[in-house]
């Protein structure tokens, strides 16, 4: 595999290698001991596979307490993927990156605590398959405004299909004050 560093400290594509004939592919999506000597030393402790359709947009979400890193990948379609810094003491808070990740190359995004993520649908429809670092809590699930004109995203989907949390998510302005607290 190789790790490409992204933007924003800390964010990572991780680009497998593909064997692959006229049968098809295989590929090792993950392997402890390969990404740890890649400087990838998370401790992933449950998976996540969501399905939605062309236009669908989810986030941008994180974990406030303890928080979660994500890898993700795709498992069938495309997607745009997005990611916020929500570091507070970071020179790149509230900054924005984006990649598409795609059924055909199969790179992985790994997305570190502190940042909020979210994607949209590109293709008629995507598996999205996220490794997480924490066990899912409904009562540390927060949002961001995936809209939010301070972070500005060039989101590639005029109308989005979004869900009554993400429509109504407070902005990034409200983090900031909530945070400082």
């Amino acid at each position: 595999m190789r790790v490409e560093p992204l933007g924003l400290e800390g964010l990572k594509l991780v680009v497998p290698v593909l064997h692959g004939d006229d049968r098809g592919f295989l590929l090792e999506s993950y392997s402890r001991d390969r990404y740890r000597a890649a400087g990838i030393d998370v401790d992933f402790v449950q998976d996540n596979h969501s399905r939605s359709k062309r236009s669908t947009l989810r986030g941008l979400h994180y974990q406030s307490d303890p928080g979660q890193a994500k890898l993700v990948r795709v498992g069938a379609g495309r997607i745009f993927d997005v990611v916020v810094d929500l570091r507070l003491d970071s020179p790149t808070f509230g900054q924005w990156e984006g990649v598409h990740l795609d059924a055909e190359d199969h790179a992985q995004l790994l997305v570190p605590v502190g940042f909020a993520h979210g994607f949209c649908v590109l293709s008629d429809f995507a598996d999205v398959l996220y490794k997480v670092s924490s066990v899912y809590d409904s009562k540390t699930e927060r949002t961001i405004s995936w809209c939010d004109p301070d972070i500005a995203i060039d989101w590639p989907v005029a109308q989005p299909i979004l869900s009554e949390r993400d429509r109504d998510a407070p902005t990034l302005a409200d983090y900031r004050r909530a945070a400082q607290q």
